[in-house]
């Protein structure tokens, strides 16, 4: 096996350095992630379940019968379920749990699990994935999310019963028998008294939103895929927005579907070369080379720990509908684990730099990197002068200015249960230097796992706080979320959000906020789902077990300092597995809508993409600006927007930064702000980030598309049509 590897590593090193050995550009990074992927396929890797499934085979056909050999069966089975060969895994594990209680003449409730599971698999392949429909999985699972073929999810029930009987507390069974009682249109009706878990059927919150409804089959995002990235953003600049997704896999590929401006996305996966790339969970989006097209880095080998030694990938825009892969020419290959990156100007030059967080364990070492650019479209890693080259698990990070001082600061996330702040204390020989604030900035006390995480200014103060989402959990997700629902203490972790102080300092308001609630959050984002100005989330959650079927939440700012849950009346609750989210205005009709990369961790776990469509939530007015800098970077990230008016005649200002918001999903870099019942914006000012220079536009109209330019004195109108998807009909998806 080591022979194996240097091989491989031999190749890689070999494409890496031969710059003229491909005639497209392109070919080089295929053929080296296509060389990863052989290293990545081996039996002692939990996500290559081919050879799992192989190694289990080569057991099970050389023992004889007896516990080694069923125990081994029981193995295949789960591998064939993550394969998506659900029917294989029911009958394999069926026939050894049978044969294994003819051996001792007892059930054993991890073998149950293991068949219960297998059969709601079944069920949700047979209903919400052969069949999907925009009812599909979302919970409450009501009209055409119920299922016509039922007996998996009726199996399912008939096992669960059994281990309840056998453990009454074992939490994680009574949650699935009432997501399983669901899916056949039988909760709460039929569920024994002793088992329900009462209102999952409303919000535990008071408000309520309109539904928003999913509309990505009919507008023609029909793909389906693993876990992955979304960026929403205008690749082509014609104004209208555009989406591109990725597949963590490396079998799986990523998507350009652009805006056609009739209600339709174009797959142009193959015409622009995103098709040919593989793998990467996340993505980040920015013009690094200020030529006016937006471009991507692609950020690979999350989770994988040894076998995360995947490239990321720097695609530039050509500007006719094409990228080309930069990776090496830039500067910016290296191969450590990671799914977590931000573009920001940290040293003030008026070009974006690139900070990636990487994930270390106990027994391998990645720090984090800084790439300063170089401006001639080259980086140099510099984040040991800048102090910022931290050693840890990293699944989160985010940029911003938290004291307010013209320096862009950073806030890690991640599993090693200690968060990161690092102050920028300046610049030195074009370096910006980090110092760890944590503890002076009162955030030492979040010592759990966490993971998706941001900056933002959630009460409209005009400083920058923090939201951090745990990910720690002891036992079962599903059965942790179904001790919240029922008030049953548990040690999970939760929300948590910190209130800035403007001295430096941080407050933990998550109690105070409603949001010190069990979550397990994913890819995450916020926007504001009602013009109200204030800033609203929506969180993707679960982890690769199957058994983590909890649905994806939207919490809604109230604009009080509190939030409320209102998941189940915006009928945005799928239970599939949530990963990047972006929120942005898809249909131009002036409120956001919110777009999520479904799909789990293997390839039995594919899901489709869901657009969410928003019906507009009242009256409320809004804002949009393109922001373009010259003197500061051209995509303007770290421009800071406060945009001030009257509502009912009180004045009142809204603040919102440039950027592509959360750690985990893309939304476009326009911004779009709501001013509530506003009739006039009385001023909207703009702080450029370069040198903090100001610029103040006074009675601006609302509901307007502008673009603002650094320098200039007056701002231009975008005239965008509104595109019409239709919510009509049930699309069948396109098989991977």
């Amino acid at each position: 096996m080591k022979i194996k590897n240097l091989i491989v590593l031999l190749s890689v090193f070999m494409l890496t350095q031969s710059c003229d050995y491909f005639s497209n550009p392109n070919d080089k990074m295929v053929k080296i992630l296509e060389a990863r992927k052989k290293m990545y396929n081996l039996k002692d890797n939990p996500f290559a379940t081919k050879a799992e499934v192989a190694y289990y085979d080569s057991i099970i056909k050389s023992s004889d019968e007896g516990f080694f050999k069923l125990t081994n069966e029981l193995n295949k089975g789960n591998a064939l379920l993550k394969l998506g060969k659900e029917a294989e895994a029911v009958e394999i594990l069926e026939s050894a749990i049978s044969r294994m209680r003819k051996i001792d003449g007892r059930e054993n409730p991890q073998s149950l699990k293991f068949l219960a599971i297998a059969y709601m698999r079944l069920g949700e392949k047979q209903n919400c994935v052969n069949y999907h429909n925009p009812e599909s999985c979302i919970m409450p699972i009501q009209k055409n999310g119920i299922h016509t073929i039922r007996q998996g999810s009726q199996k399912a029930i008939e096992i669960y019963s059994r281990l309840l009987e056998m453990n009454p507390d074992d939490y994680e069974s009574r949650w699935l028998l009432n997501i399983a009682y669901m899916t056949i249109g039988a909760y709460p009706s039929e569920i024994p008294r002793q088992w329900l878990i009462p209102n999952l059927n409303k919000d535990n919150s008071e408000y309520t939103i309109k539904p928003f409804v999913d509309v990505a089959s009919n507008a023609g995002i029909k793909s389906r895929n693993m876990s992955g990235g979304v960026i929403v953003d205008d690749f082509n600049n014609d104004n209208y927005l555009d989406i591109i997704t990725s597949d963590w896999s490396l079998d799986g590929a990523m998507h350009y579907y652009q805006n056609d401006k009739k209600g339709k996305y174009a797959d142009y996966s193959k015409i622009s070369e995103i098709g040919r790339f593989k793998g990467g969970l996340n993505m980040i989006q920015a013009d690094y080379d200020n030529d006016g097209d937006t471009d991507i880095f692609v950020l690979r080998g999350a989770w994988m720990r040894k076998y995360g030694r995947q490239p990321n990938s720097l695609l530039r825009n050509n500007g006719d509908g094409t990228f080309t892969d930069v990776t090496i020419k830039s500067g910016l290959y290296s191969e450590f684990p990671t799914q977590a990156g931000t573009w920001n100007d940290f040293n003030n030059d008026g070009y974006l730099d690139l900070f990636i967080g990487n994930e270390s364990s106990e027994n391998e070492s990645y720090p984090c990197e800084l790439y300063m650019n170089n401006q001639d479209g080259t980086f140099t890693n510099v984040a040991k002068a800048a102090k910022c080259d931290v050693i840890s698990y990293i699944k989160g990070v985010t940029s911003g200015d938290y004291d307010n001082d013209g320096d862009i600061d950073l806030f890690l996330s991640g599993m090693n249960k200690r968060k990161i702040l690092l102050k920028n204390t300046g610049i030195k020989k074009g370096i910006p230097q980090f110092a760890d604030a944590t503890d002076q900035a009162g955030l030492a006390g979040i010592n759990v796992m966490t993971f998706p995480t941001w900056f933002w200014d959630y009460d409209n103060d005009g400083w920058q706080d923090i939201f951090v989402c745990g990910y720690q959990f002891n036992g079962s997700i599903a059965g942790e979320i179904a001790m919240e629902v029922l008030k049953i203490p548990n040690e999970s972790s939760k929300m948590y959000l910190y209130h800035n102080n403007h001295d430096g300092t941080f407050s933990d308001v998550s109690k105070e906020s409603g949001l010190n609630k069990t979550v397990f959050a994913m890819g995450s984002n916020f926007g504001d789902i009602d013009n109200d100005g204030f800033l609203d989330m929506y969180l993707g959650t679960g982890n690769p077990d199957y058994k983590s079927l909890t649905p994806n939440k939207l919490f809604r700012n109230m604009g009080n300092g509190k939030f409320a849950d209102v998941t189940v009346s915006g009928r945005v609750g799928n239970l599939q597995k949530g990963h990047g989210v972006a929120f942005n205005d898809l249909d131009n009709d002036g409120d956001s809508d919110i777009f999520i990369e479904v799909g789990g961790a293997y390839l039995g776990d594919s899901f489709n993409n869901s657009l969410y469509l928003n019906p507009g939530q009242n009256n409320n007015r809004w804002i949009k600006l393109q922001l373009e800098g010259t003197n500061s970077n051209r995509s303007a990230i770290g421009t800071r927007v406060k945009v001030s008016f009257r509502e009912k005649g009180v004045s009142r200002s809204v603040y919102r930064i440039v950027n592509s918001g959360g750690s985990f999903g893309a939304s476009a870099l326009r911004m779009e702000i709501g001013v509530g019942q506003a009739a006039i914006i009385d001023q909207i000012e703009i702080t450029w980030p370069k040198n903090q220079q100001r610029k103040v536009f006074k009675n601006v109209q609302p509901n307007q598309y502008l673009k603002i330019t650094e320098g200039q004195n007056n701002f231009s109108k975008v005239n965008i049509k509104r595109t019409v998807f239709s919510t009509a009909g049930v699309t069948a998806p396109v098989c991977m």
